[in-house]
């Protein structure tokens, strides 16, 4: 296709949309395109001779991913990340999540920008033409934040963050004094959150996991395991941006919060017979022995000790439970309102969201050898599902059996396909778990100038074009040998060796 038919391709695609809607991409200057729109040299370039239907699907996650950035009018931020569902609604932990894959390309895709139009909105009531939809959706934005930072080592905006706006303080006191039932200044779902004595009382589309029987036969008496970590995960994070900035009482009054909450968590919601964190009952303190990916925000958190990650983790080798050639669907294969067949949404669908987090918290504890095996197994999953099932996309959740997107299923029975090009943060595997775990590079850290490879792939493979801080390096391994060309000095820590990296080119000839 010509660049004379782009263009006019392009002037017609304007011409239809609203004016109060539009799409980053319609602006592009298409001189430097890969095939579809996105600007290819500003994103990571993976090679992995493994398989390349793994890098074809990375592309085309960011190809969908750079169709949700838009522009729209009367917001804080714009343009902002959409999740993929409604042009007039946004949702707090899908921005989340989504800012964890934007963080390897900044310049294009505004990440953590995005988080303006829940922190201006919610905490400063400023007008919006948005409505975001939970207010009391999860409330991990410090975590997101942190993992932004280390790309880009803006201390400037930690200042703005924590010193002057105080938006991660303000929020986790939000999440702790907000009653149910409470009503804002935009239109909003029901609030159904309740700081309690031993955790929170909350609800399924709240929580984010819409349909999950987790609180089931407790006629609304739960506390949420999930609520209770992802508040200790705030505590810890606003604990370590504190630290950044060298705010040592700030720091330290959140690192009591945390060690609070950290005692709560295990006291109350481990269950030593079965070796698990469940939700629990607040007025008997019972466990509710529902299994889902949600106890393992725990580990995220750092909250376990680790004789407890380890008994967490016989879970995710089980296929069983969460593990096996489609790992981490939403509901242990044990319950049974598992939906092996549909998936049925949070009945046993695998959703990238608690995937990814999951990945991660195992990794907290040094599983990286499970963490890889987990990821690779579930983006082959996808890349198998976008290679042979129509329309050839990515999916907002898929089958917890078979290569297919999930099925939500109805009382009456009827069928509905999960929805189509969701590049919002299914784009987490394509990206973010390719990235991190099939290639291993687990933790790219620009304040330090230090990138962490876990090599443990044998054919050729590496990554170029990879940005963090003002360093831009290929690194690439083939038959024995590492080659590194960079623009600046950094630290390449491979499989726990460090190897200090000069600018230009280094070759590394391993043992």
């Amino acid at each position: 296709m010509n660049k004379v038919l782009i263009f006019l391709m392009l002037i017609a695609l304007v011409s239809c949309q609203s004016k109060e809607t539009k799409h980053v991409s319609d602006e592009l200057v298409y001189n430097e395109i890969n095939y579809t729109g996105f600007l290819k040299g500003k994103v990571p370039e993976p090679v992995f001779e493994g398989n390349t239907d793994y890098v074809n699907l990375y592309y085309k996650a960011w190809e969908l991913a750079h169709e949700k950035i838009k522009h729209q009018e009367g917001i804080p931020q714009s343009p902002y990340m959409d999740e993929g569902l409604w042009d007039n609604t946004i949702w707090i932990w899908d921005t989340e999540f989504m800012v964890l894959f934007c963080r390897y390309a900044p310049d294009v895709y505004p990440g953590v920008e995005s988080l303006q139009n829940f922190y201006k909105v919610l905490l400063d009531k400023a007008n919006t033409s948005l409505r975001i939809q939970h207010p009391d959706n999860p409330p991990f934005y410090p975590w997101v934040e942190y993992e932004y930072y280390q790309f880009t080592k803006d201390k400037e905006h930690l200042k703005q963050l924590l010193l002057k706006d105080k938006y991660l303080q303000r929020h986790y006191e939000w999440f702790e004094t907000v009653k149910p039932g409470s009503k804002l200044h935009f239109e909003h779902a029901h609030i159904a959150l309740e700081k309690r004595e031993k955790g929170y009382k909350w609800g399924g589309v709240q929580s984010g996991m819409d349909n999950t029987p987790r609180d089931y036969g407790t006629g609304g008496h739960m506390l949420w395991v999930d609520a209770i970590a992802q508040q200790a995960l705030a505590a810890l994070y606003i604990h370590r941006l504190a630290n950044e900035i060298g705010e040592e009482s700030l720091a330290a009054t959140y690192k009591t919060k945390y060690d609070a909450l950290k005692k709560t968590i295990n006291e109350n919601y481990w269950d030593e017979e079965d070796g698990f964190y469940y939700d629990i009952r607040e007025d008997n303190d019972a466990f509710v022995k529902v299994k889902t990916p949600a106890s393992y925000w725990v580990l995220l958190a750092e909250v376990a000790p680790k004789d407890r990650a380890e008994r967490m983790t016989k879970y995710l080798t089980d296929h069983n439970y969460f593990g096996g050639e489609y790992p981490w669907p939403t509901l242990s294969r044990q319950e049974p309102y598992y939906n092996n067949e549909y998936g049925d949404y949070w009945k046993g669908a695998i959703w990238l969201p608690t995937a990814y987090m999951g990945t991660k918290s195992i990794e907290k504890y040094g599983y990286f050898d499970l963490a890889n095996q987990m990821a690779e197994n579930l983006l082959d999953h996808m890349s198998k599902t976008y290679k042979n099932y129509e329309p050839h996309t990515i999916w907002e959740c898929y089958s917890p059996s078979e290569n297919l997107p999930s099925f939500r299923v109805y009382k009456d029975g009827e069928k509905e396909r999960v929805r189509e090009d969701f590049c919002g943060w299914s784009a987490l595997g394509p990206i973010s778990l390719l990235i991190e775990n099939v290639l291993g590079f687990y933790d790219i850290d620009a304040i330090n100038n230090k990138v962490k490879w876990n090599l443990h792939q044998t054919k050729k493979h590496g990554i170029k074009n990879l940005m963090f801080g003002d360093i831009v390096a290929d690194i690439l391994y083939d038959e024995g040998t590492v080659s590194v060309v960079t623009n600046k000095d950094f630290d390449l820590e491979i499989n726990r060796r460090i190897y200090k990296i000069q600018k230009g080119k280094t070759v590394i000839q391993l043992k």
